[in-house]
């Protein structure tokens, strides 16, 4: 199974990585990263059959991971090449970055896919009867609150981009709790998703999935990074730093004048 998941989340990293060289955008690969972890679950599942506890994974896995994949594709629409892999373009060359890019970017993320979604391949291995237990609907639960805190955030930051008279920060909604509410929502899915794979007497082992998720967020290409981005570029950001959680929301400046 393990290498059946390897071959399927390949195929999908080299599909999009010769897309990335046809149009010399490798930030074409961004939306799809929700997508490759889905493709995992229902390939783990098409192995080893379907079970009742599977049936409420897939049903979790399938609308996050579509829902963000539409998400972040519907906002790359008519874009150029994310600001990051520009000035990687410009670091390893032009005319050298399709290949150098191949490694930097496809296959990194292609195993990082693999490594994240390892609870999704755990679970979706389970052996029958595999009934509906209690850390099923609490990973579901934990994961759909995560979501909806992710589709929030979006939603109002998206809304808030589009107004004419928007300032230079938005601090409104979610965004008033936490600067970067979508970061914990989609944390909030990792480590639901990861309870569905306790009911395995090894499930704890892939406890790296959501461990590697969060480091992500808050150390690599999440909130340390666009907090550093942000406050380089507007000055108004720092005071929203100065006051506002970087992550974990303080759901009582929700409520406060």
């Amino acid at each position: 199974m393990i290498l059946s998941n390897l071959l399927v989340v390949a195929a999908l990293v080299h599909v999009l990585w010769v897309w990335s060289v046809i149009r010399r955008d490798a930030s074409v690969i961004d939306p799809w990263w929700s997508i490759g972890s889905l493709l995992v679950a229902v390939n783990s599942v098409r192995l080893t059959g379907m079970t009742p506890g599977k049936a409420l994974l897939l049903a979790v896995v399938t609308i996050w991971a579509l829902r963000l994949w539409g998400y972040l594709l519907v906002r790359s629409v008519g874009k150029p090449e994310d600001p990051r892999y520009q000035a990687f373009r410009q670091q390893f060359g032009p005319e050298r970055y399709w290949w150098f890019s191949y490694f930097q970017v496809f296959l990194l993320q292609g195993a990082l896919v693999l490594v994240v979604s390892a609870p999704l391949a755990v679970a979706g291995a389970a052996t029958a009867p595999d009934p509906i237990g209690l850390l099923d609907v609490v990973g579901a639960g934990i994961a759909l609150v995560g979501l909806t805190i992710e589709t929030v955030a979006d939603a109002q930051l998206a809304a808030w981009r589009k107004r004419p008279d928007r300032g230079a920060v938005f601090a409104g909604g979610l965004w008033r709790a936490s600067r970067h509410p979508n970061y914990f929502g989609e944390c909030l899915v990792a480590w639901g998703l990861w309870l569905f794979a306790i009911d395995d007497p090894y499930g704890w082992l892939v406890i790296f999935g959501p461990l590697v998720t969060t480091f992500l967020l808050l150390r690599v290409s999440g909130v340390a990074m666009l907090d550093r981005h942000m406050a380089g570029s507007k000055p108004e950001y720092r005071a929203y730093m100065e006051n506002t959680p970087a992550f974990v929301p303080d759901l009582r400046r929700l409520f406060s004048r």
